[in-house]
């Protein structure tokens, strides 16, 4: 464990900023995340491709159908176009369309991000405390400074 985070640590993966957030690098795990997702789509379009090339009637005649499939599963587009009839091309399918799916509401949401500017809350929360205990740790010793000035007004008028 403690050498998987001395690696993620080395990677670039992530920083730690000064409330002890981890903030990760977005374009590394986006890159990864496509890449996931290109691997997945070439293994299960190959599978499935093996499983209906064989079977009279399917739909799915060239690995380019394959592919097609695999993408369109993984988007919830599904055009009924290319569709499995095997088990294992619809399990290949649906494998797909859940891991899929997953990925790419994944990378959408770093990219929304990005595009759009959206901030972590706690991390503007844990911003925010830090600047309410330095201010209230000003307010506390101006309340100090000014008791000691009116006990020093006070004691000036009563010698008077």
């Amino acid at each position: 464990m403690i050498i998987l985070q001395s690696v993620m640590e080395k990677s670039q993966l992530y920083k730690v900023d000064d409330f002890g957030i981890k903030n990760y690098n977005y374009s590394i795990l986006g890159f990864f995340s496509l890449a996931v997702f290109s691997l997945l789509n070439i293994i299960l379009g190959y599978v499935t491709f093996l499983a209906e090339i064989s079977v009279t009637g399917s739909p799915v005649q060239t690995y380019v159908d394959a592919l097609w499939l695999m993408l369109m599963s993984s988007t919830t587009i599904g055009f009924g176009d290319v569709y499995p009839i095997t088990f294992i091309g619809r399990a290949a399918v649906f494998v797909m369309f859940i891991l899929g799916v997953g990925i790419l509401g994944g990378v959408g949401a770093v990219f929304a991000n990005r595009i759009f500017g959206f901030a972590d809350t706690n991390i503007k929360n844990r911003e925010l405390r830090k600047q309410n205990e330095e201010i209230l740790a000003q307010n506390i010793e101006i309340h100090h400074k000014l008791d000691k000035l009116e006990k020093t007004i006070e004691s000036i008028y009563s010698t008077k």
